[in-house]
């Protein structure tokens, strides 16, 4: 007897469905139940190594596109129970309920649940019967659209059951050409090289580079280049179909099944359900394509992912290029495009720190000819200073500041404005750079057609708002409804459900939410967005209150080496309470930013990514930069003078910048706050959280190590990757980068050293997104995109902002423009000898307020009559003593007009360095012109082609019939001609 195949088994069970249908039920069940053990029996996965893995069918032929998850409720009956659970939902009962309808006889009676019946049962078995019910109305509407499904729930996940879902051919050509792909065809021509000293040039630097490049064939440069257009079933015959199944890659396969899951919907409950809604309620718990393979391991086939894993995502070749190409492939251009911008930026950090590096030398190297820091530290300065709080100081020598004014030299000399005016150029040139590069790509990637409006047009209403838009609509059909109407069937709930769904479903059509229905929201919106910022700016001013009560105290203790070091202690441990508390508020504002954009429910998902950006953007980079802002800006500006103070709270005096200025204060804020969220936020929290959730997964599985190991080996592909951490998104990926960009550019006047901190950490960040991408998460969902959308908009914005804030730091924080005043306008000599004396005033002891002097006036072994203070006022034995004096005004025009001049000038650079580069490089252009040219003569040529055919095909005798019949041989022939072509491939 010949071995029966699964699918003769399998067909021999749906034509004897017709016999069987008039058989008892319990006949039926066995019948069917007998069959799925024979076709598990006969397509056991040590016979098929692919199925075993989960990339295939139980057939062993067709891939698994797509996968969705759901709950399956332990049993708690008894063995016949759960054999009757599993007959429900047997694909072959499904398959024998439509062969009997198609015979016109009546399908087996369904073990379905009334509601009314469920509800006195228990409400646990109720929900998971309508879950049930909305998944197989959903599965068959995926049916009808043309997808095969195929059931597992007898894997080694207790608890998931698994749907694999496969596109065939001709629903791949169909959402391909309604989606617009662009694919190659059988044309090829030659990429235009350079020629003369470039092409030398680009030799040489190819092979000095060669190392660096991966082992990867995507990467490399090709001669040669197939041109590309629009799938179309039409024009099959344009492309190469000689291998159908790479034809369309995994990354293709799984966006159209995803497009298709979205346009599916489940139209029998209360409301329109679709894929994400479904998933919200819990009807199916994840759905996700599958990775290509295993990572590492024996016997691992080769794949893109292990290719990647090996190329892209190890540590060890950090100094290699990224391989775009191959990212793209696997990952889609989204993805592709972050990985190539993050690249790209830390590329350019190379040269913007070196430079850095270079500022920080020149500091280092002419620290001990600065005149100003010499005269502060020189052993004869007796120059007596107020002091720095109410009665708890004392009385200070200049000279004791000695160490923090060489230190702010390192940050505050001539070379930091150059640099400033540097960092403006190199952003203008990084933003320039970058449009060059993403054309490139767009060439390289076939998106040179692609327009996002196409995309928006596609892109569907999320499940939150057409819920929305169903609720209004029912409460409108309710007014509307006469009292006689509601009333009528009372008991009939059912029926009721289903009229007032398709009434429903009517309404949605023709409504929509508008700015009133959204205007409690957006209100919601404002006051929660100025609350957050208040609460970051409540925080900041308790920080300051700590620094001004922290100082008083630690000025009382009794030992010196702490009365010494006051400052440097109470800097350092206010910048860690700000970082602290920047990274808690952080994770806060992220939570708050995305529950304030659910409440405003936009339409599509591009509009709520959008909202969502702007929002966490504005909160985050409050929160991160408003410490740095008041240090920047405001500390040391609203302090008074001595005897009349400025007070918080009637006790708490304004704290004032150092003898060196705030600059050195603000660099120790600047670089604890960035190196943290990089060293915390940025790589502890990616590396050690996925870690922690891994472990507390295996903590609960209660299996030894042994048993876990073997667990793995033995798990289908879509087990695995179901362990796997969701894909969150790129927003907290850009988010990250954004700031850290803030913090390169808009305070870099103030610590040089930051690009080479940024470079440093995106190193380590580039391969640890790589292998967190490629290892620990499931696979996204491809998505098209020709750039980074919002997120240029807002490195352009943050670059402008830079330059402003850059002009307000050298001029307002630090001491260049007073320097350059007292140099050409109060020196004897030219030179900056005596500037440290210029820029004190006096202050007679005795007009100190009552209460407010030291208590030991005598702590320097002599009576004090006169202390200095920095600041430009008159002396006490002036006509108006204390009052500002003249120099104050000229310093203060004089860093007015250097912020006008500054700004306008970087400003006036950025535009001519965006002017004289183009944002199109030439070769692309040229190529981009020459595929429109190559794409007239392809169809010209075809056209040729069904017009010779035509003539080939058109008798020659009777001037009649030839004047008549071409017109209806145009019309029919080519149509057979195409047909013709497609059915040879």
């Amino acid at each position: 007897m010949a071995e029966e195949t699964p699918e003769s088994s399998g067909t021999s069970l749906l034509h004897n469905s017709a016999a069987t249908a008039s058989k008892p039920r319990h006949f039926l069940k066995d019948v069917v139940f007998h069959g799925k053990f024979q076709l598990l029996n006969s397509l056991a996965p040590e016979e098929n190594t692919q199925c075993q893995h989960g990339l295939y069918f139980q057939d062993g032929e067709r891939r698994v596109d797509y996968i969705l998850t759901y709950h399956i409720k332990k049993p708690s009956s008894s063995r016949s129970n759960r054999q009757s659970s599993r007959f429900t939902d047997n694909a072959f009962t499904r398959s024998l309920r439509r062969g009997t309808a198609r015979l016109g006889r009546p399908p087996p009676p369904q073990p379905r649940v009334v509601p009314e019946v469920a509800s006195q049962d228990h409400s646990m078995d109720y929900h998971e019967d309508d879950k049930r019910y909305r998944r197989e109305e959903f599965e068959g509407n995926l049916r009808d659209m043309g997808l095969e499904l195929e059931k597992d729930e007898d894997t080694k996940t207790p608890g998931v059951g698994f749907v694999k879902i496969h596109a065939p051919w001709h629903v791949l050509c169909r959402e391909a050409e309604f989606m617009k792909l662009k694919m190659p065809t059988k044309k090829v021509y030659e990429v235009k090289q350079c020629s003369g000293v470039g092409a030398k040039i680009n030799t040489l630097v190819n092979k000095a580079t060669e190392p660096l490049h991966p082992n990867v064939e995507e990467n490399r440069a090709q001669n040669v280049k197939h041109l590309s257009y629009a799938f179309s079933r039409e024009k099959q015959h344009l492309f190469d179909l000689s291998d159908r199944d790479s034809f369309f890659d995994s990354k293709t396969r799984a966006s159209i099944v995803f497009e298709v899951l979205k346009r599916t919907k489940c139209t029998k409950a209360k409301y329109s359900m679709g894929i994400t809604s479904l998933l919200g309620s819990g009807v199916y718990t994840a759905a996700y394509p599958l990775h290509d393979g295993d990572v590492d391991g024996e016997n691992v086939e080769p794949n893109d992912r292990k290719l990647l894993y090996e190329e892209w995502a190890s540590y060890s070749v950090f100094y290699k290029y990224q391989p775009i190409g191959l990212v793209r492939k696997y990952f889609g251009e989204k993805i592709g495009l972050y990985f190539a911008w993050l690249g790209l930026y830390t590329q350019m950090l190379i040269p913007a720190s070196l430079v850095g590096v270079i500022v920080f030398l020149y500091g280092c190297a002419t620290v001990d000819n600065n005149i100003p820091s010499m005269e502060i530290c020189h052993p004869r300065n007796n120059i007596t200073m107020c002091p720095l709080c109410d009665r708890a100081c004392n009385y200070w020598k200049l000279k004791e500041a000695c160490g923090t004014a060489r230190a702010s030299h390192l940050f505050d000399n001539p070379a930091t404005v150059f640099f400033s005016i540097f960092m403006a150029l190199w952003a203008a040139m990084f933003m320039e750079h970058w449009k060059r590069r993403q054309m490139r790509l767009n060439y390289e990637w076939d998106l040179t057609g692609f327009e996002e409006e196409e995309e928006e047009l596609k892109d569907h209403p999320r499940a939150e708002y057409e819920l929305c838009v169903m609720q209004k609509s029912l409460k409108k059909e309710h007014k509307t409804q006469k009292p006689t109407e509601i009333a009528e069937e009372p008991t009939n709930k059912w029926k009721q459900t289903v009229q007032s769904a398709m009434a429903g479903l009517k309404l949605t059509e023709k409504e929509k939410l508008t700015c009133r229905d959204r205007l409690p929201a957006y209100m919601t919106n404002i006051v929660m967005m100025l609350l957050m910022i208040g609460v970051t700016f409540a925080i900041v001013f308790g920080v300051i209150l700590y620094r001004i009560s922290i100082t008083a105290a630690l000025h009382m203790s009794n030992n010196p080496t702490t009365r010494s070091n006051v400052r440097l202690m109470v800097k350092t441990t206010a910048a860690i309470i700000n970082l602290v508390v920047i990274l808690i508020l952080d994770e806060v504002y992220g939570a708050v930013a995305r529950w304030l954009t659910v409440l405003e429910v936009p339409k599509t998902d591009k509009s709520f990514e959008e909202r969502l950006i702007f929002k966490t953007f504005i909160l985050k980079f409050v929160n991160a930069f408003t410490p740095i802002i008041y240090i920047a800006f405001f500390r040391g500006r609203l302090v008074g003078r001595p005897g009349s103070y400025l007070y918080v709270f009637e006790s708490y005096r304004m704290e004032e910048c150092a003898h060196g200025g705030c600059l050195m204060e603000l660099c120790i804020q600047l670089s604890i706050t960035m190196l943290g969220k990089q060293l915390i936020q940025n790589n502890l929290f990616e590396i050690g959280i996925p870690k922690l959730k891994k472990l507390i997964r295996y903590i609960k599985s209660k299996r030894r190590t042994f048993q876990e190991e073997e667990r793995e080996k033995k798990l289908q592909r879509y087990e695995t990757d179901h362990f796997l951490e969701p894909f969150a998104g790129l927003t907290p990926e850009y988010m990250e980068m954004i700031i850290q960009f803030g913090f390169v550019t808009l305070f870099v006047a103030s610590f040089p050293l930051a690009p080479l901190f940024a470079l440093l950490n995106n190193i380590i960040e580039i391969r640890l997104d790589a292998k967190k991408f490629v290892a620990e998460l499931r696979r996204p969902v491809a998505a098209r995109a020709k750039d980074i959308g919002i997120w240029y908009n807002l490195l352009r914005g943050v670059a402008k902002v830079a330059v402003i804030i850059n002009a307000f730091v050298i001029s307002f924080t630090s001491d260049f423009i007073p320097r350059l005043v007292y140099q050409y306008m109060y020196s004897p000599d030219g030179s900056m000898h005596g500037f440290v004396n210029h820029t004190m005033s006096y202050f007679n002891v005795s007009d100190f307020q009552d209460g407010k002097e030291p208590m030991d006036p005598h702590h320097l072994g002599y009576q004090v009559e006169m202390c200095r203070y920095k600041d430009y006022r008159e002396p006490p034995w002036s006509n108006t003593p204390y009052v500002v004096s003249k120099e104050f005004w000229a310093v203060l025009a004089a860093r007015l007009a250097f912020v006008i001049v500054f700004q306008n000038v970087v400003m006036l650079m950025s535009d001519i360095v965006d002017w004289l580069i183009p944002d199109i490089p030439k070769d692309i252009s040229l190529q981009i012109h020459k595929e429109k040219i190559l794409m007239v003569e392809l169809f010209m040529k075809e056209e040729q082609g069904k017009m010779q055919f035509i003539d080939s095909m058109t008798p020659c005798d009777g001037k009649e019939r030839n004047n008549h019949a071409p017109v209806a041989r145009s019309r029919s022939i080519p149509h057979t001609y195409s047909h013709t072509h497609a059915n040879n491939f």
